[in-house]
Parts: structure tokens; sequence; C-alpha cells
């Protein structure tokens, strides 16, 4: 059975995840809790558990300085927050999902699913990403699959497109590679290299459109052949951007 240790600075939000995870995902063995980075810290390197649900924001600092305390092995990490600003840094931790304050019980399913599929790669996909992390290299982006994490150069990047909680990138090379996280997740991270959101299901690099079609209400073709289709509210700002390459 999968063992798990809950870390929030907030008892009763313990309280309230323990008692999801007992309801929803009863093969979970729930060993211990922590209240801060520090007995957070000690409470995994004690107990060694298989998954951490970790809050973010704690008096003595974030998750994130927790998880710089720990050593191979790592634990299969699941951030539970009421905050969405840190999602992105979340992801280049190799996070196995970032769940929000109060938990959607079937996005809880869904993320202890994730974690025990992962748990065999756990400690190579932490290590990874914290060398992404050190590096700090914004021409890369780390993408977190279910079979290992990849790093991968932003330019080689031709679209994303989402299905439902899951986001597919597309590659110059034909490559295809699915991530378990939505779109949103990726859109401010990848606007500053020239990604522009089409649609609620796309978000296409500038530098791949080979035109602007007006007809049938507007879509985008790719150098690729591609067709992209163009919401009617998305459509000004892609106009824009398209005219901003000149």
């Amino acid at each position: 059975m999968p063992t798990a240790v809950i870390i929030d600075d907030m008892p009763l939000a313990i309280a309230s995840l323990a008692s999801d995870i007992g309801d929803h995902c009863p093969d979970i063995e729930i060993l211990d809790n922590a209240e801060s980075v520090v007995s957070g810290a000690k409470l995994i390197k004690k107990n060694k558990p298989d998954i951490v649900f970790l809050d973010i924001e704690m008096p003595d600092g974030l998750g994130f300085d927790l998880l710089d305390l720990l050593n191979p092995p790592f634990p299969c990490i699941i951030f539970v927050t009421a905050s969405n600003e840190y999602a992105i840094r979340a992801f280049r931790y190799a996070a196995i999902d970032y769940l929000m304050k109060p938990v959607d019980p079937e996005q809880l399913v869904e993320a202890v699913k994730r974690a025990k599929e992962n748990l065999g790669t756990k400690g190579d996909q932490i290590s990874i990403a914290k060398k992404v992390m050190a590096k700090q290299n914004s021409d890369q982006i780390a993408l977190n699959t279910q079979q290992e994490l990849k790093i991968v150069n932003i330019v080689d990047i031709i679209r994303c497109q989402s299905d439902s909680n899951y986001t597919t990138f597309y590659f110059s090379n034909g490559e295809k590679i699915i991530v378990t996280k939505p779109l949103k997740e990726y859109e401010n991270t990848l606007a500053p290299s020239g990604f522009i959101r089409t649609h609620q299901s796309h978000l296409v690099n500038l530098k791949s459109i080979e035109s602007f079609q007006k007809s049938d209400g507007g879509y985008l073709v790719l150098k690729n052949g591609e067709m992209i289709p163009v919401s009617v509210r998305k459509r000004p700002n892609v106009i824009e951007a398209i005219k901003g390459l000149n």
C-alpha cells in the first residue's frame, strides 16, 4: 500500500485533506503530518513516504524550500494550496499535480493515480527538475509526462493543444508529447517566447504561422500545413500579434 504524509500549517486543512483521502483514496496510508518546512523535511526523512501532500506558504518558508532540503530517493509531490500563483514553479519541481483548496475529489483521485504510476521514476524526475531550476534556462521547458520529465527547446515547439486536463505538445520534427497538465499552465510560461492563445484549446508559436485566413470565421494555416481555429474573442489579439511580426 502506498504511503503518504501531509504537510500544511493549518490543522483544519490537514484534517480535511486526510478525510478526503480516506473517503476517495482508501488505498493510501497516511503515516503522519507536519505544520512547517523544517518539521516537514524531518518527517519525510524519517518516514520516507511514497507521496507528500504539500502546502506552499508556511510560517518558516515555502514548500519549495522543503524540497530543496531533501536528498534522493524523492517522494512524489502533490501540492495542495489556496493560491494559484506558484503553479508554474511547482511544475518545474516535477510536481505530480497542483490542487487548489478546497480540493475537488475527482482531481484528488486523478492526482493520486498519477502519483502511483510515477512511483518508479520519482527520484529521477525531481533530480532533473532541480537541475532545470538551477540552470534557469528560459530557452527550455521541462515537460512532465506519465513516463518521464523531458527537457525540450521551446523554439522546437510548433503548438500546444488541450484535451481536458491534458496538453499535447507538437514539435517541428513531428514528435508529440502529452503532459498531464491543462493548457492554461503553459500560456504565461510560453508567451514571452512568442506563443499566443488562439482558441480555448490552442496555443500557437507565432513563428510557425504561414497565414491567417479570414474566411469561415478565421483560422490559421501553419507552415506544416495544419489549420488551427481562431475564436471570435481571440481574433483581434491574433491579428495584432501577426502584424507585430513585421
